[in-house]
């Protein structure tokens, strides 16, 4: 992916409707979209396309670097548990673009918005923990690692709603009980 100094509005808005339209072809098609069927989703040239992301790898590491900067910046909207739950519900909404990065056997490097994901998630436990909701001995890296492993499960098939509230129902009892 292209870095550089800040964009201008009109790529700045040309980018974000490139990214829309990526999510929607790879839900669409997985790995058999194609950039082209991008660029005329977004309404821009092929070439404004390698501009922002010179491989499809780019593009699809920009979708799920965005995916987490946005749910960071949902946390502030909800509790430790409704949190969990709409994050578990993005993961198996955004399933083919997930499936296709890990697949393309890139080394992509998401440390940041995971670590501003884990600050978030940080948050929400401590409160969670001072009004009793979530154990005292409940600490981050289980909290990161059992949200790590169900959105993994919502990535596989079979995962439908009364199994996501079942496997939920499960590991909130775990965090509130936790020894």
């Amino acid at each position: 992916m292209v870095e550089g100094p800040p964009l201008r509005a009109d790529a700045q808005r040309n980018r974000t409707r490139i990214l829309d339209a990526a999510e929607a072809v790879f839900a669409e098609f997985g790995s058999r979209a194609s950039t082209e069927e991008v660029a005329r989703r977004a309404g821009v040239a092929i070439g404004t396309v390698f501009r922002h992301f010179p491989t499809k790898n780019d593009l699809l590491t920009a979708i799920m670097k965005r995916l987490l900067t946005q749910l960071a910046e949902d946390a502030g909207q909800h509790d430790l548990f409704s949190f969990f739950t709409h994050t578990v519900a993005q993961a198996a909404a955004r399933k083919t673009a997930v499936d296709l990065l890990a697949g393309s056997g890139v080394d992509i490097r998401l440390t940041d918005a995971v670590g501003h994901l884990a600050e978030a998630m940080s948050s929400l436990l401590e409160q969670a923990q001072r009004t009793g909701a979530v154990a005292a001995s409940v600490r981050l890296p289980e909290v990161m690692a059992l949200l790590a492993g169900t959105c993994q499960g919502a990535l596989h098939g079979g995962w439908d709603e009364q199994l996501q509230s079942r496997t939920l129902a499960i590991v909130f009892a775990g965090l509130k009980h936790s020894r």
